[in-house]
């Protein structure tokens, strides 16, 4: 299991005009309860809600993949309000892309109809969408881009053994999508950011592919494999003291933070983050009640109900938070605007 080597750097505190303007969300229709799980597995309803806090997740159909996911947030997105006129960039931020190439970014330019734009693929699993906006701000602050699409998609349904008690009651489908700028001459909204990897532990959460073997372990299944208590553990001391630092950065408070939305893996997880980092847990969004780990997709799922319902207004300071395979981390606070 991973340790941290040494005592977690600071977040750096950057002070740009990192702006979130419109966001969009997708699932699938399929719903697989714990109940349906229960007759796959040696598990029930019970079991799952009380280790996980997750009752159901969402399963793309057999014809449906990533890009399709994502493409269906954007309309969402578009449907809200959020204009594409003047996006030169796309990031798709996932571990399942419908293809090893081209990439997703590069079908949702081509479905969206945008024309001379960037477009790649970025691997960050479950901290994805947080590394695409940490990619999207340095674009949008040295000038390089104009307006960032960030879409962060998953079909993990494709890639879990069903038969693994331990992976398959978690894994979910779903999308989320961000229209992101920069404001010229306007206040500064990202206080601070940090991002971290520790490929040493990546043994503890992979799927193999065009190599089948890591660290010792021979998978040749490319499926999802995760040691559940030693990314469980990692994540208890890693990301509570990351979030303690990108706190110090900030000169943030705990008890100042309006709005804690980290990776949804586990419920009793993110409880337990709160509870270190002194984080009221009534402040923490998640999207895995209903939507189970759906990786990538989880932060903004979990975020974007909340803008478009009103509880997260500007002004409040929002503490963004991605962690899972690598390891990595990534994580960001913003003053809404």
């Amino acid at each position: 299991m991973a340790q941290l080597s040494a005592p977690p750097r600071p977040g750096r505190t950057v002070r740009s005009s990192l702006k979130i303007a419109a966001l969009g969300t997708y699932v699938p229709e399929k719903r697989l309860t714990n109940d349906d799980l229960s007759r796959l597995v040696d598990t029930d309803d019970a079991w799952i809600v009380k280790r996980t806090g997750i009752r159901e997740r969402r399963i793309a159909q057999a014809d449906e993949y990533t890009s399709d996911l994502c493409m269906a947030a954007v309309r969402d997105m578009e449907a809200r309000g959020g204009r594409l006129d003047e996006v030169d960039y796309v990031i798709a931020c996932t571990v399942t892309p419908d293809y090893g190439f081209p990439s997703v970014a590069a079908h949702l330019q081509h479905r969206l109809g945008l024309l001379n734009v960037g477009a790649i693929d970025l691997t960050a699993a479950c901290a994805g969408f947080m590394y695409g906006l940490d990619l999207a701000d340095a674009l949008l602050n040295t000038g390089r881009a104009r307006s960032v699409l960030v879409a962060a998609g998953e079909t993990l349904s494709k890639i879990v053994d069903y038969q693994d008690r331990g992976t398959c009651i978690l894994f979910g489908d779903g999308a989320g999508v961000a229209l992101v700028n920069a404001p010229e001459g306007a206040p500064a909204t990202l206080l601070a950011r940090r991002a971290t990897s520790d490929g040493a532990a990546g043994k503890d959460l992979f799927q193999t592919g065009l190599r089948s073997e890591i660290a010792g372990i021979v998978d040749p299944d490319r499926l999802l494999r995760q040691n559940g208590r030693a990314v469980y553990e990692w994540a208890l001391l890693n990301v509570s003291s990351g979030i303690a630092a990108l706190l110090d950065s900030a000169g943030i408070r705990a008890d100042e933070v309006d709005w804690f939305v980290p990776h949804s893996a586990n419920a009793r997880m993110i409880e337990s983050i709160c509870k270190r980092t002194g984080i009221p847990v009534e402040r923490a969004l998640t999207s895995l009640e209903w939507c189970g780990n759906t990786s990538s997709a989880s932060i903004p799922l979990a975020l974007a109900p909340a803008v478009h319902d009103g509880r997260v207004r500007p002004g409040d300071v929002v503490l963004l938070y991605g962690f899972g395979g690598g390891l990595v981390e990534n994580g960001m606070i913003l003053r809404w605007s």
